[in-house]
């Protein structure tokens, strides 16, 4: 294991992050949509209101209060209901305590001075954000900087005062107060991306493991969720996963493999126009929803609606930016449109925008992976045969990565055998 996960903590990763504004679960669906548009993560938390505001929460109480994440596929499949689509003014006005998957299990508090390797620990188990009191200093920035002793890391010594005959009396954790001045009832969140983005700036720290491939590092999951391109698309919010949150859309080769031609995710909706994407996902097949429907489909079989009319001045379309009215198309969704026919039997090369999925192969690096994810802003990737980028194999998500760059390595066999 690198040392680079026991020398940091999590108070370095916090440097320049905002303070924390709650979303609370009485807002509306409309509220939610703009919410996620302008966060930099593709999803909220959600938070029950606070029943005294008089009284100053501490990271334990903040952290009780939690509902869940609440991301754009969880509001799409929402709107796509039967009743939603049947009345979208309405629908967009429900309060997002009827939409957010409850989970309180995804975030956790802990104190800016837990070690880096606690918290990718926590978060290999499925904790998607870091719930971190704001500090006014961070003394050392680093407990590299501190003592060890026995295994234990010591408070920081202040050597001004004179006074460390003794520096290895107290054995404890270095407590809040030690370490950082905390800012009373403020917070700030740490997301897993924010955990990437410190680890692929440290790579040379973890060689030789970034250059070697996923698949010799075992961290391919084949556990992935899939829909057929024939199969309805709202198929794909019945048993969706919820890490990665995302659902492939594939076609059955003849051999009994799977090709992949897009993906229903909530990283690919982050920033569509929610209205036109829940009608489509209501109505449409899979393979048209991802692919973006075609032209000449579009004026036979897609109703002549106005979309923006729905709901008045509240467009919804890409995160809550207001924008003209316009009739639905594929293009509303997000996607674009294939000039060449409606058959879903053609090369992934034919798609274009976003329905793309981003994948690599099982020969890829876990640096090239890691790259990917984080300049594509996903969650994951989706992993291919070496020989043909289009049969599905797996997927490699934030927890997959985290368990390879913890994971201790094998001890070296010896060569000299016992007589």
């Amino acid at each position: 294991m690198a040392s680079v996960f026991l020398y940091h903590v999590v108070g370095d990763l916090t440097v320049g992050k905002p303070e924390l504004v709650e979303f609370a679960e009485t807002e509306t669906v409309e509220a939610a949509i703009r919410a996620i548009g302008e966060s930099s993560e593709g999803g909220i938390p959600v938070w029950n209101k606070r029943s005294q505001k008089s009284v100053i929460e501490n990271a334990e109480m903040r952290q009780q209060r939690f509902v869940g994440i609440l991301n754009s596929l969880d509001i799409v499949a929402f709107l796509a209901r039967e009743e939603c689509v049947a009345d979208q003014a309405k629908a967009i006005k429900t309060p997002v305590s009827e939409v957010v998957i409850h989970n309180n299990s995804a975030l956790k508090a802990v104190d800016p001075g837990t070690r880096l390797i606690d918290a990718l620990e926590m978060m290999k188990q499925g904790v998607k954000r870091l719930l971190i009191p704001k500090s006014i200093v961070w003394r050392g920035m680093s407990k590299r900087f501190s003592v060890l002793y026995n295994g234990k890391w010591l408070k920081n010594i202040d050597t001004s005062s004179g006074n460390n005959t003794n520096p290895i009396a107290n054995t404890n954790l270095p407590s809040s107060s030690s370490s950082t001045d905390i800012i009373q009832d403020k917070f700030c969140c740490l997301s897993r991306e924010d955990v990437l983005r410190f680890i692929i700036g440290c790579l040379g720290a973890l060689a030789p493991l970034p250059l070697s491939s996923i698949a010799s590092l075992g961290i391919i999951n084949p556990n992935y969720c899939s829909i057929e391109a024939s199969f309805p698309a709202i198929d794909a919010t019945k048993n969706r996963p919820h890490d990665p949150c995302a659902v492939a859309v594939v076609e059955p080769t003849s051999d009994g493999q799977y090709n992949i031609i897009g993906e229903i995710s909530a990283s690919k909706l982050w920033k569509c126009d929610y209205l036109a994407a829940s009608w489509a996902l209501a109505n449409l097949s899979a393979g048209q929803f991802v692919m973006g429907v075609e032209d000449n489909l579009t004026s036979r079989s897609l109703p002549d609606i106005a979309l923006n009319q729905m709901v008045g001045e509240s467009n919804l379309g890409n995160g809550g930016i207001p924008a003209r009215q316009k009739k639905f198309s594929s293009r509303s969704i997000g996607f674009f449109s294939n000039a060449a026919n409606s058959s879903f039997g053609v090369g992934r090369s034919m798609y274009r925008g976003r329905s793309a999925p981003l994948t690599c192969k099982v020969t890829s690096s876990l640096a090239a992976v890691m790259a990917q994810i984080l300049s594509h802003r996903a969650t994951h990737v989706w992993v291919t045969e070496a020989e043909n980028d289009d049969i599905l194999v797996g997927v490699v998500g934030y927890a997959d990565i985290l368990a390879a760059v913890t994971r201790q390595p094998v001890p070296a066999v010896s060569e000299s055998q016992p007589s």
